[in-house]
């Protein structure tokens, strides 16, 4: 079976710091500059409490509210999607993780963008400082029981948050039994 476009030249439309714009045949599309990609991490703590994070993001023009998560490679060549797992938890939640399993890759919007996320598990949680981001990062950290995570992510939504696609980990079990 022949993939239409498959084999056309990839065109770079536009390239920023972070972002690059490209077309291949027909296709347009958005990668990250420079190959990063992400590392997006689940973490429970032992209470069954799942720590969420909303921040403004600029793109939807409000805030969103999604599982800590950073770049890999954005600061530190060699970095791992395990050790930016760790760093970014702490910076965003202020919880540090004693160990992190990886879950798996995974691609969050293959029609339109390249990047794609490491899923890791943050296990042996424990509560370092407040968290909230560094520098110009305005993060405000939710500590939701799991039981409740369903009725909560209603209630934000209803006050006007956005919803990243990766909160449905969270969500399948209420929507498929």
């Amino acid at each position: 079976m022949s993939t239409p476009d498959a084999d056309a030249p990839v065109e770079i439309a536009w390239q920023g710091d972070w972002v690059v714009a490209k077309r291949q045949g027909r296709w347009e599309y958005v990668s990250r500059a420079r190959g990063i990609q992400a590392a997006v991490i689940l973490a429970i703590d032992d209470e069954g409490q799942v720590l969420l994070v909303d921040q403004y993001r600029v793109p939807l023009g409000r805030r969103c509210l999604e599982l800590p998560a950073g770049l890999v490679g954005d600061e530190r060549d060699g970095d791992t999607p395990e050790a930016t797992a760790i760093r970014e938890l702490e910076e965003e939640t202020g919880y540090r993780a004693e160990r992190i399993e990886e879950l798996g890759f995974f691609h969050s919007s293959p029609g339109m963008v390249t990047e794609g996320f490491t899923l890791v598990r943050a296990h042996g949680l424990m509560k370092v400082s407040e968290g909230g981001g560094t520098g110009e990062e305005d993060i405000v950290v939710h500590r939701v029981p799991l039981t409740e995570i369903t009725a909560f992510v209603a209630a934000k939504r209803a006050e006007g948050l956005a919803m990243d696609v990766k909160l449905l980990l969270l969500l399948a079990h209420d929507w498929l039994a």
